[in-house]
């Protein structure tokens, strides 16, 4: 049996500084950060990858905003603690808290355009 790790990763202009953003959101440093690719281990196991969108082979024919990393949270309270900490931090909001047919959500987006959606899913 092969152990399966689950990756995201998502095509930035600077790594170093991508680092530095996802570092105050995600409360935690990068476990591995080079000129080209920064690496975060989320609690859950599944592993952020910020890859150098200028190094990545083949390259890209898009970059951020064409979809979305989710953070699943166990309540409307949680997705708005998380909102006011991403504030405070910096994030820029493009969606506030609010009610959607699947349940609790905001969107903020990253400095090259990635979406990050927190939410809370109905009962």
């Amino acid at each position: 049996m092969h152990t399966v790790a689950h990756y995201f990763l998502l095509y930035v202009d600077s790594p170093a500084t991508s680092a530095n953003f996802y570092s105050r959101l995600l409360d935690q440093p990068p476990v591995e950060l080079n000129p080209t690719f920064a690496l975060f281990i989320l609690g859950n196991g599944v592993k952020l990858g910020l890859w150098s969108r200028h190094t990545v082979a083949p390259a890209a024919q898009l970059t951020g905003g064409g979809g979305e990393v989710g953070f699943s949270l166990p309540d409307t309270g949680a997705v708005d603690a998380l909102h006011d900490v991403w504030v405070e931090r910096g994030a820029t909001i493009i969606q506030s808290p609010t009610a959607v047919d699947f349940g609790y959500t905001f969107v903020a987006q990253d400095l090259d355009g990635h979406r990050l959606r927190a939410f809370s899913l109905n009962d």
